[in-house]
């Protein structure tokens, strides 16, 4: 006769293995879509030179709003509510779902673009091209949130190297050609690929017109979850714009060849980020009482980590950095310190925001959000005023160490106001 214990073994260890498959895909993926990202903007580097490569910065920034947008409206409450559920309400949720990021790529890339033609000159034509690929670039992030909402990662993985395929043919031609607006209408014709190819994979047609319909269904989730994404990633955009306005286009394409170096070990903890707090309400409800240490060793960690990274950034010779970055490297490997702390501070903040979002404290975690947002931007600004792209870069380390400490501030109160219910 086996005993309980003998049948619960089994259980765990399937338990687990599905935990650690989830969170391969999902490190795979990441890693996939931010190496592919990682080599664009290398590519970009070094075949424009440090002025225009801060033009195409600032368009692939704009991007990262918007796709925060089209994150919080369409595919975030996808996840929250369609995550293992039966195959047919998932299929007709991703429909609506991809519908409605489609819409809101639609929507704003026509802002974008009449901004781009009244703007005119270099960065006016970056945007106007970015205006017309933003609804391939929002379709095909989608479909890769809709596969980890099914539980086929395999298959946000398997997109995203079909992103990375395409992206080889035309950024050759687009280095040929040897303007902004190229490189941008062949990264988002290799997008347009992969969104295709999406279509194909989950036999699904984006049901464009029932965008309407799911934005009012969801607005409950929907507009708390575009305030939270887009906060931070418009302060990032904010800060770019007014770097560029006091210290030029080049502290912009400064800033990201910094990012650039940070972009595998920021690569890896994005890939975690999609389990952290699922892994956090896990430990809520078996032990309660443990919540706090877990979310100090995951900050912690994460922060350490990027420490470790910096310091190996520091220790790459010149001669080795222009090879990776061409003439962006000589100004970028000046923000290496500055953007490590940077980073070490997010990470740190991180484990605080996964306890929160696992106790379900959505006001402490949008006022931290909003905190971090304002400290970002006036510290990316403040710094760029007082001492150009190297000051702008001590504030921006200086604010995201300041918002760490904010969060933590907030867990603990929130951890004091979690009653869990005692098992019977």
């Amino acid at each position: 006769m086996t005993t309980e214990g003998e049948k619960a073994r089994p259980t765990t260890a399937t338990a687990r293995r599905a935990v650690v498959g989830r969170l391969s895909w999902g490190l795979a993926d990441q890693a996939a879509s931010s190496m592919t990202n990682f080599a664009v903007g290398l590519y970009v580097a070094r075949s424009l030179g440090l002025t225009a490569f801060g033009v195409f910065s600032l368009a692939w920034l704009t991007y990262g709003v918007v796709l925060n947008v089209a994150r919080g409206l369409a595919t975030d409450p996808l996840v929250v509510r369609f995550s293992g559920v039966p195959e047919a309400p998932w299929r007709a949720a991703a429909a609506r779902s991809s519908g409605a990021a489609l819409g809101v790529g639609a929507a704003l890339g026509a802002v974008c673009l009449l901004f781009g033609l009244g703007l005119g000159g270099r960065v006016g034509s970056a945007f106007a091209c970015l205006g017309v690929v933003l609804p391939a670039l929002l379709l095909q992030d989608a479909w890769r949130f809709a596969f980890f909402a099914a539980g086929t990662g395999r298959k946000a993985f398997v997109n995203d190297l079909v992103w990375g395929v395409a992206l080889v043919p035309a950024m050759v031609v687009a280095a040929r050609v040897g303007t902004v607006a190229a490189f941008v209408l062949a990264w988002g014709a290799a997008a347009a690929v992969a969104a295709g190819y999406g279509c194909l994979q989950s036999g699904i047609r984006p049901r464009l017109s029932d965008a309407r319909g799911w934005l009012r269904e969801h607005r409950d989730l929907g507009y708390r979850y575009l305030v939270e994404n887009v906060s931070l990633s418009g302060a990032s955009q904010l800060r770019a714009y007014g770097l560029g306005a006091i210290a030029g286009v080049g502290a912009v394409g400064a800033v990201r060849g910094a990012e650039l170096l940070l972009g595998p070990f920021l690569a890896l903890l994005m890939g975690l980020s999609l389990v952290t707090v699922a892994e956090a309400a896990r430990v809520l409800r078996q032990a309660p009482h443990r919540l706090a240490r877990f979310c100090l060793l995951l900050g912690g960690g994460q922060a350490a980590a990027a420490l470790l990274w910096g310091t190996a950034l520091l220790l790459i010779p010149d001669r080795a950095g222009e090879l990776v970055l061409g003439g962006v490297w000589h100004s970028a490997s000046q923000l290496i310190v500055p953007a490590t702390l940077g980073v070490a501070g997010a990470g740190l903040g991180s484990g605080a925001a996964a306890g929160l979002r696992a106790l379900a404290a959505a006001r402490r975690s949008l006022r931290c959000q909003l905190f971090a947002s304002a400290c970002y931007v006036t510290g990316g600004l403040g710094g760029a005023a007082v001492a150009g792209t190297v000051g702008s870069a001590w504030g921006v380390a200086a604010a995201t160490l300041s918002s760490s400490a904010v969060w933590w501030l907030q867990l603990r109160p929130a951890l004091r106001e979690h009653h869990p219910t005692p098992h019977p």
